[in-house]
Parts: C-alpha cells; structure tokens; sequence
C-alpha cells in the first residue's frame, strides 16, 4: 500500500500531533499516512519534543530562525508569513512530504506552498467554521468568543487550507454542547478530543483521494 508521506505543521503543546502519532503506531503498515517531518514556527513548541520521541526529524521555522533576529524584528507580519511559508516547504520538500497537516499551527500559510501543494493542505480549527474563524481567532480566544455569544454548541472543523484564515473547503466537522457553566478550559476539554479523532479522519481523507 501506498502510504501518503506527511508533514505536519505545529506552533505548540502538539497534542494533536500525537493523536497522529499514536494512530500511525497503532495501525502500523496498514495506517495510510506516515510522518515524514514535523515543523514548528516557534523553537518552544513541546511538539518537538514529542515528534523526537517518536523518532520524526524536526524543523524550527521561525520568524528568527529563517529571516535573523535584526531583519525578523523590523519586518511587518505579511513578510514573516512569506518567509516562514518558504521554510516551510524547503523543509518539506527536503523530508518528501506529499501532504500538510496543520496541527495548531499559528502561521497562516503564504506563497509557493499553497501552489505546491493545493489541495493537500490541512487545518484543524477548534470552532465550527465558518464561525469563529479569522485573525486572532484560535486557542483560548476562540472558546473565549464562543462562550460570549451565547452559542448552544461548538466543535472543531478540518478544511482545506486556501491562503486565507480559516477559509477553505469543509471536510469535517464534529460538535459537542456549550454548558450554561462552561468556561474557556471546560470547553476545551470537551473539544480536544473530537479534534484527535477528526485530524485523524481528516488525513485519511486525504490519504485516501477526500
């Protein structure tokens, strides 16, 4: 079988990029996807940790990382996120990556990337997009927003990634209630494990043609 060669993009905890992790060893030579790399845009992320413990070679593309601190510090935000994006897919191109996944990762990619990989790019947003998307639209803020509105449910959304934040072609969604009590982390707590289930459904999608 032909497995569909992954890298997968992270900023933080990288919690779902062990859910990831955990199905490509449980299903062995019969999981559809294979981690070839994992790229972070921050060097603190702990994902990297957890991609070294399972043997996956890391990359830190961050703004400092590719562009120098002094040039990083005096460029504006749509010139890191180009800069960035092309670290990105050198490192990808260097691992044979087929695919992307974005597993909370913080960068919204830019240039040659999305041209390179159309319609194999991924993201996971935690809210029921079209809701709750855009710029400064994740993590806690997003549960934050959700609970402010009143609204009766929330969930997690994977999409195709298009260049814009949080636009793209829906491929999944999975919901979960909002409680009259709920606070940022209770939601989270109830959310974060419909995201591990719905990144996994979501590269065998890809893995498998969508």
């Amino acid at each position: 079988m032909d497995v569909l060669k992954t890298a997968v993009l992270v900023s933080g905890g990288g919690t779902n990029l062990q859910a990831l992790i955990d199905y490509q060893a449980a299903q062995g030579d019969s999981c559809p996807y294979k981690i070839v790399c994992v790229i972070s845009d921050s060097k603190k992320a702990f994902a990297l940790e957890r991609a070294a413990k399972a043997g996956i070679p890391t990359a830190i593309c961050s703004p400092y990382a590719v562009m120098g601190e002094e040039v990083a510090k005096a460029s504006d935000r749509d010139t890191k996120r180009l800069a960035v994006s092309n670290a990105m897919l050198e490192a990808c191109e260097k691992y044979g990556a087929q695919a992307i996944v974005e597993a909370g990762c913080l960068t919204v990619l830019a240039g040659d990337i999305l041209k390179k990989y159309e319609n194999r790019i991924i993201n996971l947003h935690p809210a029921l997009l079209p809701k709750f998307g855009g710029v400064g639209m994740f993590g806690h803020h997003v549960h934050e927003a959700v609970i402010a509105a009143g609204e009766k449910e929330s969930g997690c959304t994977i999409h195709i990634a298009d260049g814009g934040c949080d636009t793209g072609r829906i491929l999944i969604q999975k919901k979960v209630p909002v409680m009259p009590d709920d606070t940022p982390d209770s939601l989270y707590a109830r959310i974060a494990p419909k995201e591990h289930e719905a990144i996994v459904e979501g590269l065998c999608m890809l893995a498998k043609g969508l």
